[in-house]
């Protein structure tokens, strides 16, 4: 085994913090992978990894050579990129991540697309509403919706959020319809809630039109991970609910949903729809992935159609 394929898995037993789930990674056994950890460091001459039953952490000089080795795995990928992003048929594989929600009715005709067009480049996509982790992971391309976190990520903004409130009939038959946003927040509601990120606040205007905002908390008996269940539990009558336009599969009217305070501002919460991906040069595959993605959404988000938004 050459010292890059070496310290390929030096870099992946540090990202997952143990050598069982590197070792899983590679489809190894712990025994082979110690064994080329520990030959990486007699070629070296010195002690990587500080081992013991419940942790490893790296010596004062395994630190300083896992930075470095993080610069040469870059490095190594953008060679090897540039030469088959330039051939005539390019070739490789682009591994993408993303939410449930957004995949399934947004990239999949994307990628249908793509595969036309590079037919040999291979896509493995990962459909998960957590956020996985983008360096340990080695995902190419993820697609993230909320607030952008300052990493040393690159990240585009493929899209604008716009939150609304909704509703059944039923659901006003039962509870009338809501003037205010203090009597909306006394009603039962459906809350998207996956891991750590739980939807129940509702900043909105405090006045028709009025940019002054409020912070309510939203409050109900069901909560869910899945966008698409939310709206149908709304369709349903089971409550009311906040979602971003994204969100539906078709119009308010065609869903038989009805907004509510829509003379109210929801604010966006400073989120967006964004294309995240590690900073690698001359990553040309992924960069006409995502142009294609925003050609499929279009400049105005086909979305925002769904209600008369400017």
């Amino acid at each position: 085994m050459s010292i890059s394929q070496q310290l390929s898995l030096f870099l992946d037993i540090v990202r997952q913090g143990s050598f069982s789930k590197a070792a899983s990674l590679h489809n190894m056994d712990n025994s082979a992978l110690s064994k080329q950890i520990k030959k990486l460091e007699e070629s070296l001459g010195v002690q990587l990894i500080n081992r013991s039953t419940r942790a490893i952490a790296l010596t004062a000089v395994g630190d300083e050579i896992f930075k470095q080795a993080i610069i040469l795995e870059e490095t190594l990928h953008n060679i090897q990129y540039i030469a088959k992003t330039h051939q005539t048929n390019p070739s490789g594989n682009i591994k993408i991540t993303a939410p449930s929600f957004f995949g399934q009715k947004y990239l999949q005709p994307v990628i249908d697309g793509f595969i036309n067009k590079y037919p040999n480049v291979n896509i493995t996509l990962f459909l998960d509403d957590r956020r996985a982790d983008i360096i340990a992971d080695k995902y190419d391309l993820a697609i993230r919706i909320g607030k952008l976190i300052d990493s040393n990520l690159i990240a585009k903004k493929i899209a604008k959020t716009q939150f609304i409130l909704i509703a059944s009939k039923s659901f006003l038959e039962k509870y009338g319809n809501p003037t205010t946003p203090s009597e909306l927040v006394s009603l039962p509601a459906v809350i998207y809630s996956n891991g750590n990120i739980t939807l129940d606040k509702l900043m909105i205007g405090s006045t028709p039109g009025g940019k002054e905002l409020l912070n309510l908390t939203m409050k109900g008996h069901f909560k869910v991970n899945d966008i698409k269940i939310l709206v149908n539990s709304v369709s349903r009558g089971v409550g009311y609910g906040l979602i971003d336009l994204f969100g539906l599969e078709d119009s308010l009217e065609a869903s038989g949903l009805i907004q509510l305070l829509p003379e109210y501002k929801v604010s966006t919460m400073d989120t967006g729809i964004y294309a995240i991906y590690p900073n690698r040069n001359h990553n040309i595959l992924v960069d006409d992935f995502i142009a294609l993605l925003m050609n499929h959404l279009g400049g105005r988000p086909f979305w925002l159609d769904y209600l008369d938004i400017n």
